[in-house]
């Protein structure tokens, strides 16, 4: 807002106003091209999962999830490749790594891409690939491609419905529900 009343004063309303455009633009990109996400667990005696940083939560052995909180299009795919490649090489232990996507609006032809690359990637280290929580319109945009028929794990409603099927022993201390676990 600065520059753009700075730049309008000195320059003119056009040159003003094209820089504001310009700033915003510039602004939006570098904010979602490193979306916020966090590796979670679950409350313990509930179906909630939380920022293991920020909350005192159980995890599985053998499931490590990430949480995304953005979009994902151009600008953030290859960060969200990079960042699941180096939390799997920091846990050779999992079996499953689930990418849950409570906040995942959109996704583009480019994130597609990405989402691709790392359930290949992710397949040539015995590791299978889950997503969860996906919403509606970002299902639809899935299912127009290849990508779940070559996903080589499943696509849960809830996330304690992935961890009630991956690892159902990780669960002690949480609610039964039925519902949950289909």
């Amino acid at each position: 807002m600065a520059a753009t009343i700075a730049l309008t004063l000195t320059l003119g309303v056009e040159a003003g106003v094209s820089a504001g455009v310009v700033l915003s633009l510039a602004l939006f990109l570098y904010r979602t091209s490193r979306p916020h996400a966090a590796v979670v667990g679950q409350v313990a005696g509930t179906e909630h999962f939380r920022n293991v940083k920020r909350h005192s939560v159980q995890t599985s052995s053998k499931i490590l999830t990430l949480r995304v909180d953005e979009g994902l299009y151009f600008a953030n795919a290859r960060y969200l490749e990079d960042q699941v490649y180096a939390l799997v090489a920091e846990n050779p232990a999992i079996e499953h790594f689930v990418l849950m996507c409570p906040a995942v609006n959109q996704i583009d032809f480019s994130a597609l891409e990405s989402l691709e690359a790392i359930n290949a990637r992710l397949a040539d280290s015995g590791v299978t690939f889950h997503l969860s929580e996906v919403k509606g319109p970002v299902m639809d945009a899935l299912k127009r491609t290849h990508f779940l028929e070559a996903l080589t794990g499943d696509v849960f409603l809830s996330q304690y419905a992935a961890v009630a099927r991956l690892d159902p022993d990780s669960l002690r201390g949480a609610p039964h529900s039925d519902a949950a676990a289909q």
